[in-house]
């Protein structure tokens, strides 16, 4: 049944008011964990609470109320599926051209693009694997289970304990699906949605919990025979999680059954995307910025600290067969209306300092740019020498974002 509770709506970094009775002891003690995550903030108010949202968008459904954050600040509404889809490397689902007409937002359209690969699969024919089962058959069938026939059957011939592989669709490709769906029933506040939701559900076996659901996604190997699966996989595992998959994550159990999407991890994979694709055809790549490549701090009190940015690229050098570290960051700030702060220009000079050249040292910031697209250039000097350069770089995220990343290959340095 679809989700009939009021809800609160805001944007990121908004504030709502609730009454002290719309939230029960246990709604407290999920947002408190909210809270320690960084999605939000929850203090003291005069008629109750204050809830004030951070670079958090999706829904989190409590007791008595239904908590709605939609994107505000960087990629619009009806843009934000096809980002999602682009930094996950799938394809953009019809149901993001709906946002406007969907009541619950972000929740909603994960839940019609998962919905929308699991009727595909069911129309192209759901994929079927043998699968081992132990009945009592009145023949023999497969392999008789001599040691269930001695003990059970006592020398009884009339019913056989036999041991059999068929061809069933009770796999486990399928049972993650049937899991996810149940779970985007749980969110879904459209009627129509929620009816289509649960159709298709019955179709698909179950694997009983998301924490099965999710073990098995993580042992799923993708061959030509359920490569077809992949997308719809990757929708669930949005689901299951909570959130996002891998580094989407806005850690998985904190979110109350709800879906919640860290919109700065959101904005790095974007750029480690954009950034991949920009240098691939020039031979250019990314490595590893941690391990042996990471700049680690020593002698202090306590281990050892890292700097690490979100993302190294080797680029070929002009005329030779070398290539040049540039690190790249990405920043889901309000850089289009203000200057870079004074923490992250020091954090990219430490990055140009230990990963380029000493005669030209430099570094690179990412950040969306709604509406336009943006170069600058920021010199960092002292009267003695120049420290490093910092290219700051703003992505339209009005714009599809293939268009984007043919900018960004004439943008980076």
């Amino acid at each position: 049944m679809p989700d009939r509770r009021p809800g609160v709506r805001l944007g990121e970094y908004e504030s709502a008011e609730l009454a002290s009775d719309q939230l029960t002891a246990r709604d407290l003690d999920r947002l408190h964990a909210l809270q320690a995550r960084g999605c939000l903030t929850l203090t003291t108010a005069r008629a109750g609470w204050r809830l004030k949202a951070d670079a958090t968008v999706g829904v989190v459904p409590l007791d008595r109320v239904r908590l709605v954050i939609k994107p505000k600040f960087a990629i619009p509404g009806e843009q934000l599926m096809a980002w999602l889809a682009y930094a996950l490397h799938t394809t953009v689902p019809t149901a993001a051209r709906r946002w406007s007409s969907s009541p619950d937002g972000y929740a909603d359209l994960v839940a019609s693009a998962l919905l929308e690969e699991c009727e595909k699969l069911l129309r192209e024919g759901l994929r079927r694997d043998y699968v081992r089962r132990q009945s009592l058959q009145p023949v023999l069938r497969g392999r008789l289970d001599v040691a269930a026939q001695v003990t059970r059957r006592f020398g009884q011939l009339d019913q056989l304990h036999v041991r059999a592989f068929d061809r069933e669709a009770d796999i486990g490709d399928n049972r993650i699906l049937g899991t996810a769906l149940m779970a985007a029933l749980s969110l879904s506040t459209d009627a129509g949605l929620a009816r289509r939701l649960h159709d298709v559900a019955d179709a698909f076996p179950h694997s009983g919990t998301p924490a099965a659901a999710l073990r098995a996604l993580e042992r799923t190997q993708y061959t030509r025979l359920n490569a077809r699966y992949r997308a719809a996989h990757t929708w669930a595992r949005l689901l299951l999680h909570g959130g996002g998959p891998n580094d989407l994550l806005t850690d998985h159990g904190s979110t109350a059954g709800g879906l919640l999407l860290a919109m700065p991890a959101l904005w790095e994979a974007v750029v480690r995307r954009l950034a991949t694709e920009a240098v691939a055809p020039h031979g250019g790549r990314p490595v590893p910025s941690n391990g042996k490549t990471g700049i680690t701090v020593r002698g202090d009190l306590g281990s050892a600290s890292t700097f690490r940015p979100d993302m190294l690229l080797s680029l070929p050098g002009p005329g030779t067969h070398q290539h040049a570290l540039l690190p790249v960051d990405a920043k889901y700030k309000r850089y289009d209306r203000h200057g870079v702060s004074a923490g992250d220009i020091h954090q990219l000079l430490t990055y140009s300092a230990g990963y380029t050249p000493v005669n030209a040292p430099r570094a690179v910031i990412v950040h969306p740019q709604p509406g336009g697209y943006a170069q600058r250039t920021l010199q960092v000097g002292s009267p003695q020498r120049g420290l490093g350069v910092i290219h700051v770089l703003g992505i339209d995220t009005h714009a599809p974002p293939e268009q984007a990343g043919a900018w960004m290959r004439t943008a980076l340095p």
